[in-house]
């Protein structure tokens, strides 16, 4: 089929139908987002670097986490050629907010940013970002439930007001709608999943739970768009004349992305939080053991000391055992 202009771009653009060759020849990238996410993958791999350089080691997989499916999975949805329709098929649209809201957050968060530069920051900047972490702002917006709310009532807010058409007609709302799916999922899945220091933290049974709940938000928005017979964005997609684009069809698919989309993202994290669940109980169980087995050789050595001696090492086992009893904090 023939290339279409844009109705809201320059009568000179043309954009042709979505292919995998698309992808590559309609992409940008030469703009700020690259200049961003080059900036975000050199400091990180500074810090990284910093600590080899000392002699302190790194978790590869933080590394692989936070470069490849974190960073890179941002550019394949901003700066590959699915950028370039984005305000032209709400397909591509959805793709978007599916990575940058629930796909690249997983990663980041697991790729531990926080605690590279907690690591690796002079004493002065690791006060001031424990300062920030700890200010009361940051500990509203992560605490688990504040997190949850925003990152279910966010698409919600967009797809049902008059927020979605004016993202689509005016730059700088589009370009923020990008970085606002970007935060809040960060938000949400930092307080899930992520390794760093955070105010509060909930034990992994909450943290399921929520994950849990969050499930039938997905489906509910995924299932209304789907079946809605109100195209999103009143007559915008109709408006642009591409004749090889049928927009309630795309709407349709649209739906569908979000709703399996969601499903899916959604037991993988579940998948995770079980295995830092069982890796946090084995490490607890390993701690108290440790702490029996001291208790228990204490013990042992009191019974064997001479009487004067026998007093202080029984009061030493006494307290390695009292210790050991002591409730486990959630890790």
């Amino acid at each position: 089929m023939d290339a279409v202009p844009l109705a809201h771009d320059d009568p000179a653009s043309i954009l042709p139908p979505l292919t995998p060759a698309s992808l590559f020849t309609q992409a940008e990238p030469v703009n700020w987002l690259t200049l961003g996410l080059l900036l975000a993958a050199a400091g990180y791999l500074f810090g990284v670097v910093r600590l080899h350089r000392r002699g302190d080691r790194w978790p590869v997989q933080r590394t692989i986490a936070f470069l490849g499916p974190g960073l890179g999975s941002v550019a394949a949805v901003t700066i590959s050629g699915l950028a370039g329709y984005d305000t032209a098929l709400l397909s591509a649209h959805m793709v978007q907010h599916m990575v940058l809201s629930m796909v690249a957050p997983i990663f980041l968060a697991l790729g531990a940013p926080v605690t590279l530069a907690l690591r690796t920051l002079p004493r002065g900047g690791r006060r001031r970002l424990l300062a920030v972490l700890h200010s009361p702002p940051v500990k509203v917006l992560t605490f688990p439930l504040v997190a949850f709310a925003v990152f279910v009532v966010n698409p919600f807010a967009l797809y049902f007001t008059d927020l979605y058409r004016l993202s689509l007609s005016n730059g700088l709302v589009h370009e923020w709608v990008h970085v606002h799916f970007l935060l809040t999922g960060c938000l949400f899945f930092w307080a899930l999943v992520g390794p760093d220091p955070l105010p509060v933290r909930w034990p992994h049974p909450g943290r399921v739970l929520l994950m849990v709940l969050m499930v039938p938000f997905h489906t509910v928005l995924g299932l209304t768009i789907m079946q809605s017979t109100t195209l999103l964005a009143g007559d915008w997609y109709p408006s642009l004349g591409l004749t090889w684009a049928d927009p309630m069809a795309d709407q349709r698919l649209a739906g569908g992305i979000l709703w399996a989309g969601g499903e899916l993202v959604s037991v993988a994290v579940l998948g995770v939080l079980v295995r830092q669940w069982i890796a946090a109980s084995e490490r607890e169980a390993a701690r108290v053991d440790r702490e029996l087995d001291r208790a228990e050789a204490a013990a042992a050595r009191a019974a064997s000391a001479p009487p004067a001696a026998g007093a202080a090492t029984a009061a030493r086992a006494a307290t390695a055992a009292d210790r050991s009893d002591r409730p486990p904090a959630d890790r």
